[in-house]
């Protein structure tokens, strides 16, 4: 089944591209922008010490950073999902080019995502998707992880987290925290690949999303096809823009609460339900209803 209808994403998108005030983070690798005629107009970078723009399309980051970018800011007329072109993507680079992934998720550390994500609350981000993993965990790392994550919440940007490929049972300090939506894989049966991590913490908050052969732009425009939880996340963040983009006034916590609870049944175990993202606009969209006759 085509991803975008698995995930009754496909309605969604009919009824809105998204709106430039909702900004979206993509904390990621750089991005290749120079495909001209494939790219939304609203593809913007948030400077910091790691260029946002690649200097290097072949590299691992710029790789990896442009796929992603694909899927939620692509024109729809591209072969990527693009789900949201018409909201304002923010990309802020935390993957060094001249880092080796070799095929891998690519990482990071906690200080330094917690950079990242306090940079793009503060530009006004109000949904952030992390399609990475995190390396060297500390103490010291891990509680700055912890404040930015709070700021986030306190602030009202949702943040959604791949939760990743090394096809484990367990968490993660993104995973485990009670404000990000960690996005499990799933192949076009809408059952867990067996690639994903999965886990108590990703059963109770989390959410599936596909991840399995995934097109998308890669470094020369051209369409590539990718698999792993870094596909699948984006779908969620999506998801959210596009909602907050037909519902403007409403809350991250009624945002959150519809994406990740409508069409849901009982959670049960370390498998994450599956994203529902028309039951999500139609539950905002009685909500909404029920507040305008009150």
């Amino acid at each position: 089944m085509n991803a975008l209808e698995l995930v009754k994403l496909t309605p969604l998108m009919q009824r809105t591209s998204g709106r430039a005030d909702v900004v979206i983070a993509l904390i990621d690798g750089p991005v290749l922008l120079d495909a001209v005629g494939l790219w939304s107009s609203n593809v913007r970078h948030l400077g910091n010490k790691l260029p946002a723009i690649c200097a290097q399309p072949t590299s691992g980051a710029c790789m990896h950073g442009t796929f992603v970018a694909g899927i939620l800011s692509a024109r729809r007329s591209s072969a990527a999902p693009a789900i949201c072109p018409d909201c304002t993507l923010l990309v802020r680079a935390v993957f060094s080019e001249k880092t080796k992934t070799d095929g891998e998720m690519p990482s990071a550390t906690p200080a330094e995502l917690a950079d990242a994500v306090i940079d793009a609350v503060n530009a006004g981000a109000r949904v952030i998707n992390l399609s990475l993993s995190l390396v060297e965990p500390s103490g010291r790392g891990q509680r700055e992880l912890e404040a930015a994550l709070n700021f986030a919440a306190a602030r009202g940007a949702i943040v959604v987290a791949a939760a990743g490929n090394q096809g484990e049972v367990g968490g993660s300090a993104l995973s485990r925290h009670s404000w990000p939506i960690p996005v499990a894989g799933c192949g076009g049966d809408g059952r867990p690949t067996s690639h994903s991590n999965l886990g108590s913490s990703i059963g109770r908050r989390g959410l599936l999303a596909p991840s399995e052969n995934i097109t998308s732009l890669g470094p020369d425009g051209k369409p590539e096809t990718f698999g792993g939880t870094s596909a699948a996340a984006p779908f969620v963040t999506g998801t959210i823009a596009l909602l907050w983009s037909e519902f403007p006034a409403a809350t991250a916590t009624a945002v959150k609460l519809a994406v990740t609870s409508a069409g849901v049944q009982a959670r049960r175990g370390i498998v994450p339900p599956l994203l529902n993202a028309w039951a999500a606009y139609q539950a905002m969209a009685a909500a909404h209803a029920g507040r305008k006759a009150s």
